[in-house]
């Protein structure tokens, strides 16, 4: 049997395991109500924790820009696609984190190959927390570099892979786990990191704008500076509500990854337009602290009532709460369960998350009102009366 034959076998074996993922089509705008696939839904699967995916602001803003700038930059960044806004940009981020420099790429997975592939090699060592995103790990391997991975959030672990690490040493780990919601250890991973000689590598993805003093994020929320973690990465497409993604640093970060980072050199800039529309975005975010304050609050009510309901909730104090059920098929049969009572909320299968920990993500966002978490417990709580675990 050739390659492209044993395709649908292979798709097939993945439906009957209930592990075989879909699309589904959205009209309109993000939000906390979504229209999908013709429906209305109670919507707790998004990343837009602080509710500004659709904000009126952010639209004007990308709007005025693509009279200036048009629709796309036309060509790399180290062509003619690196244009003011971009820069204006960088600059903004880099004087919010107090670091020297930033960089833009246009998704977080490019970020994270990139400075990979950038900093290590061939005789290099990258230590990663097992749980990791996906975009840590094959950046890791795509290197070329040794890639030893630690329990997750096990500093026993990881000390005792350090002192025989070869070549240059590079210690990454999520700061926010985006299946697990917990936050990493960062003031025990910069202190190894400083101790054997390692640079750390912080994706922070899932904190930025959530967590820390005006949304700096994780490593602003454990007291950290910049020098503490000499690689910080986020995302824009998260808590900003737009797209793409930056790493934070030296100077001589920035720089070597203008030069080496395959993943910045080969592709086209992300539009202008997006950039003027983030800038907005960062000043709403670091200014309007009533979004988090509202997130944080709906997460503890949120984490009460499953409390009392009886569901396996993971060790989170951050938007992503997943419910632990174990299988996919269980796992799949509550999704859908929600779905028959207009809420969506995505089961998280294999290999996403190891086998025997499937789970329901539900993401919560600073739009939501307070009766349509209560609305999302009241029917987790119905599934849970009747067994479905």
């Amino acid at each position: 049997m050739s390659l492209l034959e044993g395709l649908q076998a292979d798709l097939d074996q993945r439906r009957g395991a209930a592990l075989y993922r879909t699309r589904r089509v959205v009209e309109g705008p993000q939000g906390v109500t979504l229209k999908v696939d013709g429906r209305e839904l109670l919507s707790f699967c998004s990343n837009d924790y602080l509710g500004l995916a659709a904000d009126p602001r952010l639209a004007e803003a990308l709007r005025e820009a693509t009279r200036v700038y048009g629709v796309g930059s036309g060509a790399a960044h180290l062509i003619s696609g690196h244009s003011a806004a971009h820069h204006a940009l960088e600059e903004e981020l880099a004087d919010f984190l107090g670091v020297e420099r930033a960089l833009l790429f246009s998704t977080g997975y490019m970020a994270n190959l990139g400075v990979l592939g950038a900093l290590t090699g061939r005789g290099d060592t990258v230590l990663q927390d097992r749980l990791n995103h996906a975009s840590l790990l094959d950046g890791a391997q795509l290197s070329g570099a040794r890639l030893r991975r630690y329990q997750h959030v096990d500093m026993g672990s990881l000390e005792r892979m350090l002192p025989d690490a070869e070549g240059n040493r590079l210690l990454a780990s999520d700061g926010v786990f985006s299946m697990d919601g917990d936050v990493a250890p960062l003031h025990q991973l910069a202190d190894l990191s400083a101790r054997h000689g390692a640079a750390l590598l912080v994706d922070d993805a899932h904190g930025f704008g959530v967590l820390g003093e005006n949304g700096r994020g994780s490593i602003a929320a454990a007291g950290l500076a910049p020098r503490d973690v000499p690689v910080h990465m986020a995302t824009l497409g998260k808590a900003l509500g737009t797209a793409g993604a930056f790493v934070a640093g030296s100077a001589a970060l920035i720089e070597t990854l203008i030069q080496k980072a395959r993943s910045y050199i080969y592709t086209t800039a992300m539009p202008a337009a997006l950039a003027e529309a983030t800038r907005v975005s960062l000043r709403i975010m670091a200014q309007e602290q009533w979004r988090r304050d509202r997130l944080h609050m709906l997460v503890a009510r949120f984490r009460t009532g499953a409390r009392q309901i009886g569901l396996s909730l993971m060790d989170s104090p951050t938007p992503i709460q997943p419910i632990l059920l174990g299988d996919a098929q269980t796992a799949l049969a509550w999704s859908e369960a929600l779905l028959a009572q207009d809420i969506l909320v995505t089961p998280i299968r294999p290999p996403t998350v190891p086998e025997g920990s499937a789970r329901l993500r539900v993401t919560l966002s600073a739009a939501h009102q307070e009766a349509q978490v209560d609305r999302l417990l009241e029917v987790l709580h119905g599934l849970h009366a009747r067994g479905a675990a």
